[in-house]
């Protein structure tokens, strides 16, 4: 499948070796993937108790090991498998698969702290996807037809919902795959909020400038439905992979070819069985169907509840009035299938928007003052979208300026971040205490602080609102602000942390500490 990639991009042969050295796991779906955890300690665990799917299963994982932007108590913990499903007695559901970056780490196959600049390689070198027969297809070897009378997607798939005041089930891990009404190989993939509204029927919500929105439009302005796939289940490169956001993967380029540069191998599709279109074909789940041409529901018609689900600020959103609608057609399945869900604000999210995040700022810092951006971290507070931490090495005076500049580039790349805070190489960017003791000693407020007013932001940010800022008059507007907390480079001598002896501390507790004496 032929995809448009800038030219400063290059494509890698299945068994090359990986450009940057780092390990390739043994991992191609969802099912080699918990394999893989199964033999980590603490990463992936199973219970056989029966869990509802509306409102407990998440209530449950919250404790065990949402994290993110959840309301507190939670923390971070391991991969959740559930296998007694109320009301779904053939039916497994899977929660918090990405949900830390130790689990990421050991999924792709990089050092937790270089995961974005991982990320950032595999975008540089794409393997484009490749299509196989149907008969080779996991995904095709169990098919429910929508034309059969028997047929309900509501008694197949155990779709679980967040809260009591969720609007209905969701589909919160569903990889929308859709293509170019003219041009079946300019496809493009995006995870979606896909809520379920009847036997066959689901509402699917377009955050602002998805491609796949746009193919929609094109094909509505037609008359004409949009074929889909919806693929559930899968290989965590894909899911992450599939997050990059324009500029870094313009209108045009299929993520897919991420996955397959993360893996070294293409992602393998498999044409659906009743929509032209293509599916993910290792994936546990596949729901073909199209969007249908100028026809909108409201999102809550079915619970009248007001709202949506929980969103990656930590805040329930409110129901969409008006919505498209996917007509299904059929689901197929692998054999005893594994359904995969996230809790809405965890970490999850913040993994499969953070790492591409880091990456599309890394790479752009790279190409435009290469070297003096070290690392970017996209953090949990935010979602993985509205708060970066950079740190940068300055060579010279020049790079106070350019240090700015870089964050300037953040902004620029990256429309939804909202706040980027700058530290030196000696902080660490991923220690949320180290940074903000960068804040306090390197940083004055009416020096240190540069605002940049009334630009794109989210509009699932409750204060990028009419109400909150009169200011603006259209949701999704914000303000947005860099925090410099490095030294000024003429002023290093007198910064300098104090130095501790450098030693092996695992000599003397051994307990605490892993093989290479880090704690």
């Amino acid at each position: 499948m032929p995809q448009k990639k800038p030219n400063s991009y290059h494509e890698v042969n299945p068994g090359d070796p990986h450009p940057q050295g780092w390990a390739v796991p043994p991992v191609n779906d969802l099912r080699s993937a918990i394999e893989l955890l199964k033999t980590l300690p603490g990463q992936y665990i199973e219970t056989d108790r029966e869990v509802d799917p509306i409102a407990e299963l998440a209530g449950v994982y919250r404790y065990i090991g949402a994290a993110g932007t959840v309301m507190r108590p939670t923390r971070i913990g391991p991969a959740m498998t559930f296998n007694t499903i109320k009301g779904f007695p053939e039916s497994r559901v899977l929660v918090g698969l990405m949900a830390s970056r130790q689990r990421v780490s050991a999924l792709l196959g990089a050092p937790v702290r270089e995961l974005g600049i991982q990320m950032a390689e595999a975008r540089k070198n794409v393997t484009p996807p490749v299509v196989i027969e149907q008969g080779k297809a996991p995904c095709q070897e169990v098919v429910y037809r929508a034309e059969d009378k028997d047929f309900d997607l509501r008694k197949i798939l155990p779709a679980p919902t967040n809260t009591s005041e969720d609007a209905g089930p969701y589909f919160c891990l569903g990889l929308v795959l859709g293509s170019d009404p003219d041009d079946q190989d300019n496809a493009d993939v995006t995870i979606h909020r896909l809520c379920v509204q009847s036997r066959d029927e689901l509402s699917i919500f377009f955050a602002p400038g998805r491609h796949i929105d746009a193919f929609r439009q094109k094909a509505e302005a037609a008359g004409k439905p949009l074929a889909v796939s919806i693929n559930m289940g899968l290989d965590p490169a894909i899911y992450i992979g599939a997050e990059f956001e324009a500029p870094t993967t313009p209108f045009g380029f299929n993520e897919l070819c991420v996955a397959g540069g993360l893996r070294g191998k293409p992602v393998e599709l498999v044409d659906c069985v009743t929509v032209k279109q293509r599916a993910i074909a290792r994936a546990e789940i596949v729901i073909e169907g199209e969007i249908l041409p100028d026809v909108r529901v409201a999102e809550d018609q079915n619970s009248q509840t007001g709202k949506a689900m929980p969103e990656f600020p930590g805040y329930t959103g409110d129901a969409n009035p008006s919505l498209p609608i996917i007509k299904v057609k059929a689901i197929t399945t692998r054999k005893n299938p594994i359904l995969q869900t996230l809790v809405g604000p965890g970490e999850e999210h913040v993994s499969l928007a953070g790492i591409p995040t880091e990456a599309s700022i890394f790479i752009e810092c790279e190409d435009a003052l290469p070297g003096l951006v070290k690392n970017v971290y996209a953090h949990s507070a935010g979602g993985g979208k509205f708060l970066a931490v950079l740190q940068v090495q300055k060579k010279n005076a020049g790079d106070d300026g350019m240090t700015r500049q870089a964050a300037l580039i953040a902004l620029a790349v990256y429309r939804e971040l909202k706040n980027v805070i700058i530290v030196d190489e000696d902080v660490d960017l991923f220690d949320t205490d180290d940074v903000l003791w960068a804040m306090q000693t390197r940083y004055v407020g009416d020096l240190d602080t540069v605002f940049v007013p009334g630009v794109a932001g989210h509009v699932l940010d409750p204060t990028q609102q009419p109400f909150y800022d009169p200011r603006i008059t259209a949701k999704g507007t914000t303000t947005k602000t860099i925090f410099d907390c490095t030294v000024p480079f003429h002023l290093k001598e007198h910064f300098t942390r104090a130095q501790f002896q450098e030693l092996d501390a695992s000599l003397w507790a051994p307990t605490l500490f892993g093989k290479k004496g880090d704690l």
